[in-house]
């Protein structure tokens, strides 16, 4: 891995000492620089869980990507800087239920002390999440891990609200060729949520913006604006304004504005 261009494609330029300050560091440069996004889905393109091939996307040519994407290539780094780190399936929420297993990949990370990161889970924490602890993020929301009959569940609470689980993840370590039959599910099946929609997110400093579908949705200070994105010149100038990326001429835009409309 080139890890100083990794480094430069997050913002990067602190220590590199595998601490628990470097990991706090390193995982919100990279809320903040590399989107939550699912765009290739809906161009037709299919997502591949190779490490060569995400740090090109990613890292080359600036793009996000979703769970197994993000998650996969920042434990990547984290093994380069020297971080001891492990890999986990993790089950999703989903109105009080959680989804099927390998729903979603996050990462342990320490070899005693173990905390979680996941730069892969959307609108989620800024910085890695204790065990031990309560934690709380800029925008007032808490989150804690629970354990329940061996697994740990990932909680959220907004303010002036209750606890929410967002998902229940098992100890085991796994591979990232583990994950690979979910990743097909998840870009192929009508009853995924990735291909029903078209997404791409980035946490900021006060806030998130979003194009989801054709809508424009920023979030600063605790305020939401959202708006209809016009056009495909449109689109595209938000891509390359809020995200940072560029598609290529020939990328069908019109699809990643209209909802439930699959890549032929």
């Amino acid at each position: 891995m080139d890890v100083a261009a990794y480094l430069h494609r997050i913002g990067y330029d602190g220590p590199r000492e595998a601490t628990a300050e470097t990991l706090r560091r390193l995982h919100r440069a990279h809320m903040v620089a590399v989107p939550f996004e699912n765009l290739d889905i809906h161009l037709g393109r299919p997502i591949v869980l190779s490490l060569p091939l995400l740090f090109e996307k990613i890292v080359g040519r600036r793009r996000g990507g979703f769970c197994y994407e993000l998650n996969g290539l920042f434990a990547w780094l984290l093994q380069e800087l020297g971080f001891s780190m492990t890999m986990h399936a993790a089950r999703v929420f989903d109105e009080g239920q959680p989804g099927p297993d390998f729903d979603h990949m996050t990462l342990l990370v320490g070899a005693d002390d173990k905390i979680l990161a996941d730069v892969g889970f959307g609108d989620s924490f800024l910085d890695p999440q204790p065990f031990d602890a309560e934690a709380r993020d800029p925008y007032g929301r808490s989150y804690r891990l629970v354990e329940r009959e061996g697994k740990w569940v990932l909680q959220q609470r907004k303010p002036e609200a209750v606890w929410e689980p967002q998902y229940v993840f098992s100890m085991p370590p796994r591979r990232l060729d583990e994950f690979e039959a979910m990743c097909h599910y998840q870009q192929t099946s009508p009853e995924s949520h990735f291909t029903q929609k078209s997404v791409c997110s980035r946490a900021t400093p006060d806030g998130r913006v979003t194009l989801a579908n054709g809508r424009l949705i920023v979030t600063a200070g605790g305020r939401r604006e959202e708006r209809a994105v016009v056009s495909v010149d449109e689109y595209r100038t938000l891509l390359r304004a809020h995200f940072g990326f560029d598609l290529e001429d020939e990328a069908p835009v019109d699809r990643l504005m209209q909802p439930n409309v699959a890549a032929e």
